[in-house]
């Protein structure tokens, strides 16, 4: 399992709207530069003026650095930039061209920690250091969430089962079933037919251990009863299996089908989680209906020991009386019994506390956050941003906004673009010669402006600092569009030019992302000028859009493939419509609490914009799940007592199991919270808040008290809402 992060895609693009007009900008700004480096840069910080010795340390640095091979491959190292009291400094380095991001910022961290500098604070920030910190976050933690899940699983499956022989089963089944998930992910994704990201693969892991258990509770239960009927282990697992088989496909194939539909997001890291996620309930779905029972056939009544189901004779729980029913399971058959004799109090009651809860759903922001929010530990990147920040203001480190339109309306585009509030330059990319000491600015991927000395290192004082030139951090930062010379030629590919626009505001905050909706608005406003913005802003913003197109797309389709997957199990048209409208107002539940505890308890900055369909798919999915088990049961009983009394004992017999399986996979998502991202956090709580939701109060409560109210019409058009048994 270890090797799939050999696989994984964990750049920026792998993000990115599919079609997007970022996206194409992305791929067309290749077409101006040979090389795409991503930079590093080095935050220095001083609690005073820098003196002589650190700077020199500092210069000492640059060209090692620049001499290391699996960090630079020669291209200049930008000058370094010093703040007017010279406290904090700044290097940009752009990595090498073919470098692994995070093995290239963490070979640079370990060279600076190798060379410490007296006094000195030093950071590696800028979009490496982001990168790498990402990466990192889900570096190593297989491990550690699959101990975690599996952990948790276990503490509760020994409480539900009191045996130390069936949690160890069920862990194997779950264990069988991820490697067999991971190997087929693997060859999936080696060959290209999936992509796969860190997030992606610890959905993955939880989804398959969480499924896997709940499935196997379910028919461990069946078995449990078919011992008690069956003097045979042999008869009483053929009689478990073929009493869950159709639940327990028809739960997977929903899921699958739900999260297939994923396909139809815009967004590459939905659309790559669809595949995956399908894969690993479908090797759910082969361990628990394959290893499982023969394991179990193995270990017969050895395996509930000590408390060991007896042989009572043929009678079985599908025949006895409800009466014996609600006696043997007495917790479930006291609350079955209240539910039946209150229907009404008992639907209704829920349904308003369901829908007050959702009354706070617009509450929910999920406009996306800072990229140095999605950290909830604190990373040398963010700090050293702050540092960075703190010392230069947002406008150093900004990323410009960039602007791709036909060479022949360059001015007016440009006229267009600085007319916008918060543009405040706007600069074509030139074709400016190449100067001594390395490339021109904007070229091969190194900074704006020559560097401070020969080959990269610092040739005495850099400019801004101490003994510096004047006006370090009044002139153009590293990088940015200030540093080209606006004398030069304009470069023209393909008939167009590429133009740089800096903005007021960061990049990634919301403040730039408006900005940059304004500025698409002013120069697709330009006639003939096929104007087109990216960048990293222009990114956000596309990502946010697409999010927000994706909940139109996506959310009616899951819907209306449940709808169908339910009309065929039950042949019902009622009964499928008051589980989706049961399962959809469970959601709203769910996120209307996450959105009070995210913005009040937690105080949490925002959310990402994918957080609200990620949840919708996997709640959507895995809560009807309860409902499946739960109405199978009522149909099977329905059949042989009638509705209410059906109703009575489908509720009695299975609440134990589904509420137990409703835990485990609430458990199991919780098991997320491990990786230290914002994203993962939010989805984590809201699907096991949503899943509890499910299995406790609405699978427990408001459906039987529904159904039950409505009656047999629940069940037409089939014979069963004629009253036919």
């Amino acid at each position: 399992m270890g090797r799939l992060t050999e696989v994984q895609t964990n750049d920026e693009s792998s993000f990115l709207p599919v079609s997007a007009e970022s996206t194409e900008v992305s791929r067309i700004q290749e077409e101006f530069a040979q090389e795409q480096r991503v930079p590093a840069i080095i935050a220095y910080s001083a609690d005073r003026t820098l003196t002589d010795e650190q700077l020199a340390a500092i210069g000492e640095h640059v060209a090692v650095i620049q001499d290391h091979p699996e960090i630079s491959d020669g291209a200049a190292i930008g000058p370094m930039v010093g703040t007017e009291d010279d406290s904090v400094a700044q290097v940009v380095v752009p990595l090498r061209e073919d470098a692994d991001v995070g093995d290239a910022v963490e070979e640079l961290r370990e060279l600076l920690a190798e060379q410490p500098i007296d006094g000195v604070d030093v950071y590696v920030a800028g979009p490496a250091g982001l990168v790498a910190d990402l990466s990192a976050a889900f570096g190593g933690i297989d491990s550690t969430l699959l101990f975690v899940a599996l952990g948790a699983v276990l503490i509760i499956l020994i409480t539900v089962y009191r045996s130390p022989i069936l949690p160890i089963v069920v862990i194997l089944t779950a264990m069988l079933a991820l490697v067999l998930a991971a190997a087929l992910v693997y060859v999936a994704a080696a060959e290209e037919w999936v992509q796969l990201n860190g997030q992606s693969q610890g959905i993955l892991f939880i989804l398959v251990v969480g499924a896997c258990t709940d499935y196997a509770l379910l028919l461990v239960s069946r078995y449990r009863e078919t011992l008690q009927e069956n003097a045979r282990p042999l008869e009483a697992i053929r009689t478990a299996v073929r009493g869950t088989v159709e639940p327990i496909l028809a739960s997977g194939g929903t899921v699958i089908l739900g999260v297939l539909c994923l396909l139809a997001s815009d967004l590459a890291s939905n659309r790559g989680l669809g595949p995956v996620a399908a894969i690993g309930i479908a090797a759910a779905l082969i361990a628990a209906l394959t290893f499982l029972p023969a394991v179990l056939l193995l270990l017969g009544r050895v395996a509930f020991w000590p408390f060991r189901p007896v042989f009572e004779g043929e009678a079985s729980e599908d025949t006895e009386p409800t009466e014996t029913v609600l006696r043997r399971h007495r917790l479930w058959g006291a609350i079955a019994t209240s539910v039946s004799r209150h229907p009404r109090r008992y639907w209704v009651a829920t349904a308003v506390a369901l829908l007050a809860a959702a009354a706070f759903v617009p509450q929910f922001r999920a406009e996306g956050t800072s990229d140095f929010d999605i950290f909830r530990t604190e990373v040398d990147s963010v700090v050293g941003q702050e540092v960075l920040e703190d010392g230069f203001g947002h406008a150093v480190t900004a990323q410009p906004a960039v602007i791709i339109a036909d060479a022949d309306h360059m001015d007016e585009v440009i006229k267009a673009a600085e007319g916008v509030d918060g543009v405040t330059e706007v600069t074509p990319l030139t074709e400016a010669p190449e100067m001594p000491g390395g490339p021109p600015a904007g070229e091969d991927g190194a900074p704006g402006g020559p560097p401070a000395g020969e080959d990269g290192a610092q040739g005495g004082p850099p400019p801004g600092v101490a003994g510096g030139s004047e006006g370090g951090a009044d002139g153009p930062p590293p990088g940015v569009a200030g540093g080209q010379d606006t004398a030069a030629e304009p470069k023209v590919v393909d008939g167009r030019v590429l133009l740089e626009a800096s903005l007021s505001e960061p990049a990634e905050s919301t403040e730039a992302v408006e900005i940059t909706r304004e500025l698409r608005d002013a120069v697709h406003a330009v006639d003939g000028a096929n104007a087109l913005v990216g960048g990293p802003s222009a990114e956000s913003l596309d990502t946010l859009d697409t999010a927000t197109r994706d909940l139109y797309v996506v959310v009616p389709l899951v819907l209306a493939v449940v709808l169908l997957v339910l009309i065929v199990l039950l042949r019902s048209l009622v009964a499928p419509v008051l589980l989706i409208i049961t399962t959809v107002v469970s959601f709203g539940s769910a996120l209307g609490v996450g959105a009070l505890v995210f913005n009040h308890l937690l105080d949490l900055p925002g959310a990402d914009p994918g957080v609200p369909l990620f949840a919708f798919v996997f709640l959507v999915a895995l809560g009807i799940d309860y409902n499946i088990f739960l109405v199978t049961r009522v149909r099977e009983e329905a059949v042989n007592f009638g509705h209410r009394e059906g109703v009575l004992r489908g509720l009695t017999v299975t609440g134990g199991v589904i509420t137990s399986a409703g835990v485990v996979l609430a458990a199991t998502f919780a098991a997320l919270t491990v990786v230290p991202l914002l994203f993962l956090l939010q989805l984590a709580f809201l699907v096991a808040f949503g899943v509890l939701l499910d299995a406790l109060i609405v699978r427990s409560l408001l459906v039987p008290a529904l159904s039950i109210d409505v009656g047999r019409a629940m069940w037409w058009p089939s014979r069963l809402a004629r009253g036919a048994h």
